[in-house]
């Protein structure tokens, strides 16, 4: 659907209730019904700068000219397919909100689940001091992980410099400067210090499937393009993690769900004596691989 085929809205654009607004917008969204119309509501909110229900409360507001441009901008952007935490630039994630822009990944759901496990290794260890989030993107691995255990330091790694902007942003929001550090380079390449907890949601999707991903269309190539294997990126990761890993130490992999079986292979390559555990999401898909080294 091109466009200039999306419905109209009846009124001018200088006569527009919020009711009204909100009524051609959602005959406009049943273009995309995978788009749900609390979408329209969280993009009011937004513009309007009100809480999340103050949008369907009000339908008698009468919004102002430039409010409802900025609205018809954004309902255009949402029908081509821009995904809304990148509109409202905000995600939550493990009870926090996170800045996001193109520039970085849309934290998931399915990432919780490693936080959630590294949370409870960590609490069970204590004496655990230094965390890396290697390809730390938004910082939500990070900064979940440090706003929840205030017992340790986090070294949070990423390539792109535009990406640790947003990191460093995230990091200014939740007050977490001392205890994260950002440091740009290639995976643990610049870290000299031993770690106790290596986690990475790192670009593990193998690159003839990106073409076939709606994801691919928005969200940033370089976060998602894993190589062939979609392993590429991983592979790396474990060969740098051997000589800076403590003994006794965990690494966790977010892993796609079709690398199940060769990931352990590749792990046992590098950490022979390693115990793997591979678990799954809320879809019972396989997703976190749990690498635990022992002495």
């Amino acid at each position: 659907m091109k466009r200039s085929d999306y419905p109209k809205l009846s009124k001018p654009l200088s006569m527009q209730k919020l009711g009204d607004w909100l009524a051609g917008a959602r005959r406009a969204l049943s273009a995309l019904p995978q788009e749900p119309a609390t979408s329209l509501y969280a993009l009011a909110a937004h513009t309007l700068q009100q809480p999340a229900y103050w949008p369907q409360a009000h339908p008698e507001y009468e919004l102002a000219p430039d409010q409802l441009e900025t609205l018809e901008h954004m309902l255009q952007q949402l029908l081509a397919g821009e995904p809304l935490p990148y509109l409202l630039e905000n995600q939550s994630f493990y009870g926090l909100d996170f800045f996001v822009n193109d520039q970085v990944l849309i934290p998931r759901p399915e990432t919780e689940l490693l936080v959630e496990r590294a949370l409870n290794w960590l609490g069970q260890h204590p004496h655990a001091r230094l965390a890396a989030d290697v390809g730390t993107g938004s910082g939500c691995i990070a900064l979940s992980i440090a706003s929840h255990c205030p017992q340790v330091q986090l070294i949070a790694t990423d390539r792109s410099f535009q990406s640790l902007l947003v990191a460093r942003q995230n990091r200014t929001r939740l007050t977490l400067q001392e205890r994260v550090d950002l440091l740009q380079c290639d995976l643990l390449s610049s870290v000299g210090s031993s770690i106790d907890l290596i986690c990475a949601n790192l670009p593990y999707i193998p690159s003839a499937k990106l073409e076939t991903l709606d994801v691919a269309r928005h969200e940033p190539l370089g976060a998602l393009d894993g190589g062939p294997d979609g392993l590429r990126l991983i592979e790396r990761l474990l060969s740098q993690a051997r000589s800076r890993l403590n003994p006794n130490g965990m690494i966790l992999l977010e892993i796609e769900y079709s690398q199940s079986e060769s990931i352990k292979t590749l792990i046992w390559s590098y950490f022979p004596q390693a115990s793997v555990t591979i678990m799954p999401d809320l879809n019972q898909l396989p997703r976190l691989a749990i690498i635990e080294t022992g002495n």
